[in-house]
């Protein structure tokens, strides 16, 4: 049973959301566009909103909306993404089952030559952000939510979350059990072992995963 506020929002986040937008999945990708609740519109392509089924059980969600994303339009498009599914069939995850977002849905880069290098939403921009994940989750009411990377798990499970100590444990939030693991691109940036040892991770992370959906 979901919990719900007085006022009927079902509030999954750790963090304050001043308030939630209204409609569908669609109409929330439709006013997302036209977000100018921070400045990283200005300098992006377009938002990134998140994909995948309204009635989904599982929602992932990345940290923020990256170069091939902003280009594309679409979350985990990248050689983040194609590791994630990777490892989604691996452990037996149907992608149909599972949404796919992202804690901020703007690129957010630094211009260096022709090449535009990722840099980290500040602490403004990500709660400008809030508003939309919260929205999300309130309209699929997954019974899992899944953080991919610590930047996501903070805006889902608080500031004081720590990712390399916490990884891997369910939480509790309203209505839903939440969790965090790597986010892919880490596992593609790792050197030699490190690189193994956090797909391991991630995949063992992901296996609990399936095994609460199996237990549904």
């Amino acid at each position: 049973m979901h919990e719900r506020d007085d006022d009927g929002i079902w509030r999954p986040l750790a963090r304050p959301v001043a308030a939630i937008p209204d409609g569908s999945i669609a109409a929330l990708r439709r006013q997302a566009a036209e977000c100018r609740a921070c400045d990283l519109w200005e300098h992006a392509t377009q938002t990134v909103f998140g994909a995948g089924s309204a009635k989904a059980r599982v929602v992932l969600v990345g940290e923020q909306a990256g170069d091939r994303e902003d280009i594309e339009g679409r979350p985990f498009v990248g050689p983040a993404g194609t590791l994630l599914r990777g490892v989604l069939e691996e452990v037996g995850i149907d992608t149909a089952e599972v949404y796919v977002t992202n804690a901020v849905k703007h690129f957010r880069f630094e211009q260096r030559g022709k090449v535009r290098l990722h840099k980290r939403a500040n602490a403004a921009q990500q709660a400008a952000c809030r508003q939309w994940l919260a929205a999300e989750l309130d309209r699929i009411r997954p019974r899992q939510v899944v953080c991919l990377g610590a930047l996501a798990a903070q805006n889902v499970f608080g500031n004081d979350f720590r990712l390399t100590a916490q990884r891997g444990r369910w939480q509790e939030l309203a209505g839903a059990r939440g969790m965090a693991t790597w986010h892919p691109s880490a596992v593609l940036r790792a050197p030699g072992d490190r690189r193994q040892a956090l797909h391991d991770d991630l995949r063992a992370d992901l296996a609990l995963v399936a095994e609460a959906m199996a237990e549904d």
